[in-house]
């Protein structure tokens, strides 16, 4: 009989119960792989079970519990233990990622988190191991299922926002309380581990500019689609001019761009580097099997156990202000001028019109642009200009435009 290998469990929601489900089935198949059979050591949720006592009967100890506290003080006691732990929990490990990898590495056990960045995508492992010489240049990527399927039917049917967030928390892609999800919180602390990750460098979610998408209306995405343009909420990691940004925001792509066609809630990241050009990595990026599948698989890896994750050797400065080009969006008053103002102003700050479309509304007219790149500052500061004049019947609205194409 092979010798068995105990797994305490802390959580059972959505995806703690399928991860129980699923260490149940798979168990007679993962034997031949460690040579050892995994069971539940013990399951402690809100209304049962104890900590101690699963740490004691535990040799690794899988977090899918949320949130920062108590997790961060569980998985820092089972460490210490000398216990592997699996989590997938992206906001403890945005925010106190370096002091849970240096006790990982201090008391020599591994700390594995694959399941806390685009569900089975295996991103994470691709990161530390397949590409670890690359010299990368860039992350990005669409990390948050939730808002991509909003986006999707908001394209796909001309849903408002609103009810397409609706129709998404009906299926269970969206929570009862979307926040972190619709204003890319949750997207940011997944970039914040990509980043820390692919660039070496502590980041924390602190830095990560984001932005989310209960701003974005269907016009804005009808329009887009005559540019031949699709909406995305991306996370980007880049090396720029000696730093590195770091941020989320919704942004328009064309279609030969690889992440134009991840549509519903597949998450998608895609990795650059001079020596491997690109490479995109896609998949199923929410739901309980899917996780608990990414969790199972970072526990048969600790039965088999390489390095943790390893020291950062830089700390590259964080960059704020970046290029992108823009759509912009402007309700004016239908009078002679009004594009040749808006046109200056753009120009005082360096920016160039792409292109436009015009459209009549009685008295009144829509103004939609692309712009080529310049600083988001730049931008920006002619944006606010433009937000004064007195022929503007409401506040511009602004999208990034990513113009990369891979064909």
């Amino acid at each position: 009989m092979p010798e068995t290998f105990r797994v305490g469990l802390l959580g059972h929601g959505t995806v703690g119960s399928a991860f129980a489900t699923l260490l149940r089935e798979r168990a007679d198949a993962i034997v031949p792989i460690t040579g050892l059979r995994p069971e539940l050591a013990g399951i402690l949720t809100r209304s049962r079970g104890d900590f101690e006592e699963i740490l004691a009967n535990s040799d690794l100890v899988v977090e899918v519990m949320g949130g920062v506290e108590p997790a961060r003080d569980y998985v820092l006691r089972a460490m210490r233990a000398g216990k592997h732990v699996v989590s997938a929990n992206k906001q403890l490990l945005s925010q106190h990622g370096e002091e849970l990898w240096a006790c990982a590495r201090e008391n020599e056990v591994q700390l594995r988190f694959e399941a806390a960045v685009a569900g089975v995508v295996p991103v994470i492992r691709v990161l530390q191991e397949s590409l670890a010489a690359a010299h990368l240049e860039r992350i990005h990527g669409i990390v948050n299922g939730t808002t991509n399927y909003i986006l999707t039917e908001m394209a796909r049917g001309g849903l408002s926002y609103a009810d397409a967030l609706a129709q998404a928390q009906e299926l269970g892609y969206a929570e009862s309380d979307p926040t972190d999800d619709v204003t890319g919180r949750d997207a940011a602390a997944k970039m914040a581990i990509l980043a820390r990750l692919a660039f070496d460098t502590p980041v924390h979610l602190d830095q990560v500019r984001y932005e989310g998408i209960e701003h974005i209306t269907a016009d804005d995405i009808a329009y887009a689609q005559q540019f031949g343009l699709g909406l995305k909420l991306i996370g980007t990691a880049e090396l720029v001019d000696g730093g590195l940004s770091v941020r989320v925001h919704p942004a328009f792509l064309y279609r030969g761009h690889p992440l134009a066609s991840v549509e519903g809630p597949f998450n998608a990241v895609t990795v650059e580097s001079p020596a491997i050009t690109e490479i995109t990595m896609s998949g199923p990026g929410a739901g309980g099997p899917q996780t608990a599948s990414a969790v199972l698989g970072d526990v048969i890896s600790a039965m088999i156990p390489p390095a943790t994750t390893p020291e950062t050797s830089q700390a590259l400065e964080i960059v704020a202000d970046v290029e992108s080009a823009f759509y912009l969006h402007m309700e004016v008053a239908d009078r002679p001028g009004v594009l040749a103002q808006v046109a200056e102003l753009l120009g005082m700050q360096g920016a160039s019109i792409k292109s436009v479309v015009q459209q009549g509304l009685g008295h009144d007219a829509r103004l939609v642009m692309i712009l080529h790149p310049l600083p988001e500052s730049r931008f920006y500061a002619a944006v606010h200009l433009i937000g004064q004049l007195d022929f503007m019947r409401s506040s511009p609205r602004a999208i990034r435009v990513i113009e990369e194409e891979f064909i």
